[in-house]
């Protein structure tokens, strides 16, 4: 495989964009590392170079097309890591979302998102239809209903939602009829009532703050607060690197997590916030192109899943920052702290690569839609 097709053929721009928001990554928990007094940068670095070398290896050496072959085990692994969370999960901040393996605690919820997009492409790459309508989707409907439910359990709606948003995103690849999808949003906003029934206090009160704005402002809007007054307080070409006086004075909480971007936007300013929002538009754009492209129905979809799920964490997290939408805990690919989501983030973009590179091996007459 690693020969002059190889060279040829390989997605340097998006490899160029991953690498650069590595970079940022660093540089930004760097900062990050700083306010809270803990080098959250060297741990990162090692997941950086680690799933690098992962990454790497899935476009050399793998062909995705297994994934569909296997996506039943994929399946059962993850719903089994999900259920030994329940006895054997690590508590972090009163959410039991973590397995300790001694030298290293994994999310499991961050690896079902991957996980996700491998099972319903693989549906849909055997479920071969034109059209489909909602009884067509019962079936992976209810395959996904076990993990959201693992997961919401844990307790991390956040997660759960997020689940339901790559499932949608597959569904409107797979073509739903139209009076299905407006039948399925007015079912979804009916059922609003009763699904706030079963919300925790603080989920309900994360969403009355979203929706009220400045209610609370020293509870439950505390958080979004001291994010929307460090991003403004950037203004153009932000206050220098090292000198954000919302995060270094702790006014800004999980500035290396969830809030990793209120620190970026604080320090860089308008300037830094739009390059970094250009990298990620980069990525997107070929991730995209790949799905596009390719000549095989399940690398489309796997393609198309994968972008989806990185268009998701990058629209809710920027947009949660800037209180357009409820603090739900999803990271910042490649900028938020975290080994589970490093991991997952280059590992997708590794099968990326690789549908990029075999759609050259496969002739016009693979199936395709």
């Amino acid at each position: 495989m690693f020969d002059r097709h190889f060279l040829e053929h390989f997605d340097w721009w998006l490899f160029l964009s991953v690498l650069l928001l590595m970079v940022i990554g660093f540089v930004n928990l760097n900062s990050g590392s700083a306010a809270t007094g803990y080098p959250f940068q060297w741990k990162q670095l090692q997941w950086y170079i680690a799933g690098s070398a992962l990454m790497l290896s899935l476009v050399i050496f793998f062909d995705y097309r297994l994934l569909a072959v296997y996506s039943v085990h994929i399946y059962l692994i993850m719903v089994f890591m999900l259920i030994l969370i329940v006895f054997l999960g690590k508590t972090v901040g009163g959410s039991q979302r973590w397995l300790s393996l001694g030298f290293i605690n994994i999310q499991p919820s961050e690896l079902a998102k991957l996980a996700t997009v491998i099972v319903v492409s693989s549906y849909f790459y055997h479920d071969d239809k034109p059209q489909y309508g909602l009884m067509d989707l019962w079936r992976p409907a209810l395959l996904m209903l076990v993990p959201i439910f693992l997961i919401y359990q844990q307790p991390d709606l956040g997660t759960a939602i997020f689940l339901v948003f790559i499932f949608a995103s597959l569904v409107y690849m797979a073509r739903l009829k139209w009076t299905s999808f407006l039948l399925l949003l007015g079912s979804a906003i009916a059922a609003f009532p009763l699904v706030w029934e079963f919300l925790k206090p603080y989920q309900r009160n994360r969403i009355m703050e979203y929706l009220f704005p400045g209610k609370d402002p020293l509870g439950a809007g505390y958080h979004i607060l001291q994010s929307k007054i460090a991003i403004g307080s950037g203004q153009i070409l932000g206050k220098g690197y090292m000198k954000g006086s919302q995060a270094h004075l702790n006014f800004l909480p999980e500035v290396h997590t969830d809030f990793a971007f209120s620190i970026w936007a604080e320090e860089w300013g308008w300037v830094g916030a739009v390059f970094l929002i250009g990298i990620f538009f980069l990525m997107l754009y070929r991730g995209f192109l790949i799905a596009s492209q390719s000549r095989e129905r399940f690398g489309a979809f796997l393609a198309f899943g994968i972008t989806a799920m990185f268009l998701w964490q990058i629209v809710i997290n920027i947009g949660m920052v800037m209180g357009l939408m409820p603090v739900v805990g999803i990271p910042l690919p490649l900028i938020s702290y975290g080994g589970s989501s490093v991991f997952i983030t280059l590992m997708g973009v590794g099968l990326l690569l690789n549908v990029r590179l075999r759609r050259f091996m496969f002739q016009k007459g693979t199936k395709t839609r």
